[in-house]
């Protein structure tokens, strides 16, 4: 099969063909020609407006319903919904809806997701059946595939489970992940703790909860010099604890969510439950020093922590509605309202090696890992045109400058 891409701008630093508009001859998913004029017949030919080329882009935080929540997404329309974001991997959490705490659970989900464009690589919790009360089967889900190991969202209050997990994987040089969040207090806040909730009258969820956690365990770290990669930070002491962390060494990583980037608390005026996340939209501070984090290293990733809800979760009073949004089809358009194109794509290509994802030069004789997207075509967010199953986006309604078109990847392509 021979696909033809039409004056496709190529952004990718590790390429000899950066910044230039070429065509480029695909041949059985390999690139075979680049030049700038390819004309050949009997080719599927794609051309599309200002259409530009990366490295596939990378999501660390990604959660489906299968299996058991069906109902919010499978794993088969997930990765279609990746893939129309632009995402190449993506990387699948074990949460309580569809836990992974052993080799055969590894395995179905791997199995469900073959024959995709986009790649999933499983995460294992940490506790059996996520419960965080004893240490599930770590070395032998690694084994069977899993990328790292992460109660999703759990406070891990089991400090003596997690301390185990850390020294435990030290001997296959495993990753594990733990949730920022000390739920005793945070107690029952839903919002960020500020003049916000205060004026709205609703519980409050302070930094405290999300630092405390986060001191503790670089505290842990340091102890048993195991990796720790820390998802979704929120608050601006957060990425100077950490900044502190890696200059003095330590073996750590974080994330943060795309949400937290572009809105603040403020956008919980009208009591939108799209806008209830975990950790919460903070504030402007805060959203300027995660942006900082971003530019000098000290975050290392973006994810659009997708979490996909069904509507009886959300269309609930505030209080009672589920923290989550989902965010995979509108992360590139939420970037490029705060970065250029260039950093952008840096960002959404970034982190791979963390979870053992391969990085390969857009150049000939290399395999297709692709995303195709256009930097200035306009994506109106709508439940309509997202292919996602649950709609619980905090960005419907936004127009975005910036578009991704779909993936050539994993010897496949989908492309719309």
């Amino acid at each position: 099969m021979k696909i033809l891409l039409k004056s496709a701008t190529i952004i990718d630093n590790s390429s000899p063909f950066h910044n230039q508009t070429k065509d480029i001859l695909i041949d059985n998913f390999k690139i075979v020609q680049i030049e700038d004029h390819i004309d050949l017949k009997d080719v599927q030919a794609v051309e599309l407006p200002n259409l530009h080329i990366s490295q596939g882009w990378f999501d660390s935080s990604v959660s489906f319903g299968e299996p058991g929540f069906e109902e919010r997404e499978t794993i088969s329309n997930g990765l279609k919904s990746a893939a129309a974001g632009g995402f190449t991997s993506v990387v699948l959490n074990a949460n309580p809806s569809s836990i992974i705490s052993s080799p055969a659970q590894v395995d179905f989900v791997k199995t469900k997701a073959k024959n995709h464009a986009t790649v999933l690589k499983p995460l294992g919790s940490i506790s059996k059946n996520g419960e965080g009360q004893q240490l599930a089967e770590l070395y032998d889900m690694h084994q069977h595939g899993a990328v790292g190991f992460y109660d999703y969202q759990s406070d891990m209050d089991n400090i003596e489970l997690l301390k185990l997990a850390l020294q435990y994987t030290c001997d296959f040089n495993g990753l594990v992940m733990s949730f920022p969040l000390d739920t005793k207090l945070a107690k029952s806040g839903v919002m960020h703790e500020g003049p916000v909730s205060t004026r709205l009258g609703m519980a409050g969820m302070s930094y405290t909860s999300e630092v405390s956690r986060i001191r503790r365990d670089l505290e842990l770290v340091s102890y048993t010099g195991g990796r720790l990669h820390i998802p979704t930070i929120s608050c601006a002491e957060s990425v100077n604890i950490i900044r502190n962390a890696k200059s003095k060494g330590l073996k750590v990583t974080c994330s943060v969510a795309i949400h937290n980037l572009v809105l603040t608390d403020e956008a919980l005026q009208e009591f939108d439950t799209n806008f209830k996340v975990c950790p919460p939209l903070r504030t402007e501070i805060d959203k300027r020093a995660l942006i900082e984090g971003l530019k000098d290293g000290t975050i290392d990733m973006v994810t659009s922590d997708h979490n996909p809800l069904d509507p009886e979760s959300k269309l609930m009073t505030f209080d009672h509605a589920l923290f989550g949004t989902i965010g995979l089809e509108t992360a590139f358009g939420a970037l490029q309202s705060i970065f250029t194109t260039a950093a952008s794509i840096d960002l959404l290509t970034k982190g791979k090696t963390i979870f053992q994802i391969d990085s390969n030069p857009i150049d000939i004789g290399v395999m297709t890992d692709l995303s195709l997207f256009s930097p200035t075509e306009k994506q109106l967010v709508d439940a309509k045109s997202l292919q996602s199953k649950s709609k619980n986006s905090c960005f419907l309604g936004y127009e975005f400058n910036g578009k991704a078109f779909g993936i050539i990847a994993n010897n496949t392509q989908t492309i719309f």
